[in-house]
């Protein structure tokens, strides 16, 4: 098993501090020294995270960066908490309708990148307040150990069959904004087919009953399929290739063939940053040319970004074909705290009755 850093130990305290209302505790990276703490919010994972926290810190050598990795949904909702007293400068990772969420909450700052002009429209705030970094397609992930790659579920309606049934093992949708978009594409697809939700409420119900289990964390989830307490998941295609090459679980992902969520992961400054200065030369930072191909060669992410030669991305990039589900984020981005109350309250383990 994956061994506990000083560093992560140190961040899982300054989480609890967080919660009871105190300030973050210096790291064991860059333990005060009068160093300026730059806080961010992150969903990405300590890989990733512990992989720009050095590159910056190199670069700003009086800069002590702190990040806490969470769920997306839990970063909204922290941040929504700490409105009055705000603990964080960067939030970095989730997707798009989240951001989205929080600009209609006047929860973040505006802030216009140098490479402002090299995304899509749609992969942007149109008032500068959050920026797309990488594009996440959902898939279907498998224990391949277990099962070879024809015998692994090709698309979503395979999950609902019987032969799945306590063989399903999910991150928890209510904490995760991969889940919850996951989830609420689903709905949206019945929607469009049928002109109402209810289908995707039964498709949901159905999944519901061939789940085993609903793990709190990515760690848990990888564990669980690697040990076969389960044998099939559904998460995002960059961290399951990550927790293959990293820590050998063995793992292998399936795009639906009938199309699958590509989600676009944004990056903003929360509003009434303490460090708004470093915040923006971290953003830039992090969001650099270089850094956003290191993140792609190096840690399986999709730039947003258009100005980067094709030649130069790495060849999984290259050679990998998605087909995109066609989805109205607005809907989705108006209805899923609506709809995932729905599907907690009377679908949660309750599939099997």
């Amino acid at each position: 098993m994956m061994q506990r850093s000083c560093l992560c130990l140190n961040r899982f305290w300054a989480a609890a501090l967080l919660v009871s209302g105190l300030a973050l505790q210096p790291s064991c990276s860059g333990s005060g020294g009068g160093k300026l703490p730059l806080i961010v919010y992150s969903t990405h994972g300590k890989e990733l995270l512990g992989e720009f926290e050095a590159g910056f810190e190199l670069a700003n050598p009086a800069v002590d960066v702190r990040w806490l990795d969470m769920g997306s949904q839990d970063v909204l909702d922290r941040v929504r908490s700490e409105r009055e007293n705000p603990q964080a400068d960067v939030w970095w990772g989730a997707p798009s309708i989240l951001f989205q969420q929080a600009e209609k909450e006047r929860l973040l700052q505006p802030y216009r990148p140098t490479w402002s002009g090299e995304v899509a429209a749609e992969a942007r705030s149109a008032n500068d307040f959050w920026y797309g970094t990488y594009e996440t397609p959902e898939v279907i992930a498998y224990n391949s150990a277990a099962l070879k790659p024809e015998e692994a579920p090709r698309d979503w309606d395979d999950l609902l069959d019987a032969k799945w049934q306590n063989k399903i093992i999910l991150r928890d949708p209510l904490a995760s904004g991969t889940m919850r978009t996951i989830f609420c594409a689903l709905i949206l697809r019945s929607h469009q087919t049928t002109g109402t939700v209810e289908a995707g409420f039964q498709w949901l119900r159905k999944l519901d009953a061939n789940t085993k289990d609903y793990v709190a964390n990515l760690t848990l989830l990888s564990q669980k399929l690697a040990r076969q307490e389960g044998l099939v998941t559904v998460w995002n295609m960059p961290d399951i290739v990550l927790q293959h090459t990293q820590y050998q679980y063995p793992l292998d992902y399936v795009i639906p063939s009938s199309g699958t969520p590509v989600v676009t992961d944004g990056i903003a400054l929360l509003n009434g940053a303490a460090h708004a200065d470093t915040a923006r030369r971290f953003y830039e930072y992090v969001t650099s040319k270089e850094s956003t191909l290191l993140a792609a060669n190096k840690f399986y992410r999709i730039p947003c970004r258009r100005d980067i030669p094709r030649q130069e991305l790495p060849v999984w990039i290259r050679q990998t074909t998605i087909r995109t589900m066609p989805l109205d984020w607005k809907v989705l981005e108006e209805k899923s705290n609506e709809w995932m109350k729905r599907w907690d309250s009377q679908i949660r383990n309750r599939g099997k009755s």
